[in-house]
């Protein structure tokens, strides 16, 4: 029961509930000049998951909790704050070394070997959206004001990168062009992944994606009509293992209604911040519960990989100069080397899985 009210096992909300509770006085239990006691720390973390777990109105809360409308926005506002200075570097930050190599060995048995996420974009609606800026973030095919996430996940539904803010007239390149999401790759803040595909070596973790964003060595998108019998197993093999991401958006919209449903927040700083902690919470409760829905790929033999090597082995490239950010730059977006690894994934994932089609 309470899992199902909460979102997530009661330890795991008892223990938000402590950590705000030390970091910030406003979730403590305090008394007034009359000496009256305050609302509790625990019923002020109710009201805000209440709020974000079911959608509900401000003042509707006043009949569960006895919170006027006001005090539960200021306690939604503060518990987002809150959750994101708390666990934002523990929950929502690039993966280690570690984790790269967990995400690169499910990768490998899944049919594409340096792969470390799936990318893609959602869209928020804004129904209090100011009426000067309604053209911005108006789109035609969703006919209403919107908020675009950029997300990476990968297949236990964590979400590692999170990007949210612009408009809904944008569309997944426009957000590409903004999002921060090369910025370490371009600098040499992260490390270098180096795996075989069909023999041949390469030096560049990518993503899956859908057909609209561009040809980069970053990216491997479906085959749009395929020829073949293996273009048409890479193609289904590539779009199953994309949704991933929208596998992540679906449980991060059922678990938040607030973000399923019209935004009724006026400002767009304030959206960020509950879609920020929105995010954080669900990687929470991934790392509390994926052991009871994530297939345990350690039972798999790695040797059988076919045409690659596991687990991937990798070593951190640090680029200093201008110079080698400009190469850094002109690798993420080589187009041939984009054609050649989708090309050598074709004959890899035919190599893997062609015994298994019936």
């Amino acid at each position: 029961m309470f899992r199902r009210r909460f979102r997530m096992r009661k330890h795991v909300f008892l223990r938000i509930v402590e950590d705000l509770s030390r970091s910030d006085d406003y979730f403590t239990q305090r008394f007034d000049a009359a000496n009256k006691e305050g609302i509790s720390p625990l019923a002020k973390c109710t009201t805000a998951m209440r709020m974000l777990a079911y959608g509900m109105a401000a003042d509707a809360v006043d009949e569960y909790i006895k919170i006027g409308g006001t005090t539960a926005l200021e306690c939604l506002r503060r518990f987002c704050k809150g959750i994101i200075q708390l666990y934002e570097q523990v929950y929502l930050r690039a993966p280690t070394e570690d984790d790269l190599q967990r995400i690169l060995h499910v990768s490998e048995m899944r049919g594409f070997p340096g792969m470390i996420g799936s990318i893609d974009c959602m869209h928020w609606e804004w129904k209090n959206c100011p009426k000067a800026w309604e053209g911005q973030y108006t789109r035609g095919d969703k006919g209403t004001t919107t908020v675009i996430l950029e997300a990476v996940a990968t297949h236990d539904l964590w979400i590692w990168h999170a990007f949210f803010g612009c408009p809904g007239t944008l569309n997944d390149i426009n957000v590409l062009d903004r999002s921060p999401v090369f910025d370490d790759v371009e600098q040499g803040n992260t490390p270098r992944v180096n795996f075989f595909v069909n023999q041949r070596p390469y030096n560049m973790a990518y993503y899956l994606a859908d057909g609209i964003y561009p040809s980069y060595p970053t990216f491997v998108k479906s085959i749009r009509l395929p020829q073949s019998e293996q273009d048409e197993l890479f193609a289904q093999v590539q779009e199953g293992c994309r949704k991933d991401i929208e596998r992540a958006f679906g449980v991060l919209q059922a678990r938040f209604k607030i973000i399923r449903e019209p935004a009724r927040l006026w400002e767009i700083s304030d959206l960020a911040i509950i879609m920020r902690s929105c995010i954080i919470l669900h990687n929470m409760i991934v790392e509390d519960e994926r052991d009871t829905y994530a297939q345990l790929w350690t039972d798999y033999d790695q040797s059988e990989a076919s045409g690659s090597n596991a687990p991937q082995p990798f070593s951190t490239e640090v680029l200093p100069s201008f110079a080698n950010h400009v190469r850094a730059r002109s690798e993420l977006r080589d187009s041939n080397v984009h054609h050649e690894l989708q090309a050598d994934l074709v004959k890899h994932i035919w190599q893997k899985f062609s015994m298994f089609r019936g």
